[in-house]
């Protein structure tokens, strides 16, 4: 609640002192992303974290939001920091949500970290690793249970605070802990003060229809639209829109395309929301 506070202290004062949202201009437009970016490992099983850059940049993107971002995890991204390198390629700020967070394989090496991650070309003014509900993968017999890995980093847009989430659904078949995750991360977004621009990036691992979505979709639409059925996954040839770029009302959508990048086994969804 504090930090909540702070923020909106912060705000008025980029107001008051000509900095802030009084100076932003009328309809002005952000262009989002949401990746899931398969650790860089691409299609054709080749780890190239520089492919997984260009595509971010070709997109013009100026905030997105990554899945499956390893940081220091696995030898099958040579234990790099993936969220750190990424930012320091396209010269953007990041915020790095780990979903797991383990002890190195080797004494002295960094902790192994696994999870989401938001990059951005705007200030980040406020960030929060929330939890909710997951079963997880590093367990042998796991149960659900709270967890991390649900990013939330509130980016100064033009002038306007903007909330950005960014999530990963559960995989399996069973909708039981999807439901359970839709649930939190409804009542999270009710957490932020009413009236507050969000925007929820992510891999949700359901098609729209999905029943347990119908609760997700009544807190932030889903912007994507059209005759375009808007496929994602597999990359190749997609048969299933499991990729969202979803907002709240005053956030107004348009200029949206899915991305067929080659640098992961998804393809990218970006929409231009207009403030």
């Amino acid at each position: 609640m504090g930090r909540r506070i702070a923020l909106l202290l912060l705000t008025s004062c980029l107001v008051l002192t000509g900095t802030g949202a009084a100076q932003a201009r009328p309809f002005a437009s952000i262009r989002v992303l949401t990746f899931n970016m398969h650790t860089g490992i691409g299609e054709d099983g080749r780890l190239d974290l520089a492919r997984t850059a260009a595509a971010i940049r070709d997109s013009g993107a100026d905030v997105v939001g990554l899945q499956e971002v390893d940081v220091h995890w696995a030898a099958r991204s040579e234990f790099r920091d993936q969220a750190a390198e990424l930012a320091a390629l396209l010269g953007m700020r990041v915020f790095f949500a780990p979903i797991y967070d383990l002890p190195p394989l080797t004494e002295g090496a960094p902790a192994r970290r696994y999870g989401v991650a938001v990059l951005s070309r705007f200030p980040i003014l406020h960030t929060e690793n929330h939890l909710i509900t997951r079963l997880s993968t590093q367990d042998p017999e796991p149960v659900p249970l709270p967890m991390p890995g649900f990013a939330e980093a509130v980016v100064l847009a033009r002038g306007v605070p903007v909330h950005v989430y960014v999530t990963h659904l559960d995989f399996r078949p069973d909708p039981a802990v999807r439901a359970a995750q839709v649930a939190d991360t409804v009542r999270i977004l009710a957490g932020d003060r009413r009236g507050a621009r969000q925007v929820l990036l992510g891999d949700f691992n359901a098609e729209p229809a999905a029943p347990e979505l119908t609760p997700l979709f009544a807190a932030v639409r889903d912007t994507w639209s059209g005759a375009d059925p808007g496929l994602t996954y597999p990359a190749g040839t997609p048969v299933k829109r499991i990729d969202y770029v979803t907002a709240t009302p005053n956030l107004r959508a348009r200029d949206r395309a899915v991305i067929d990048t080659g640098a992961s086994d998804h393809r990218a969804v970006r929409v231009t929301l207009r403030i």
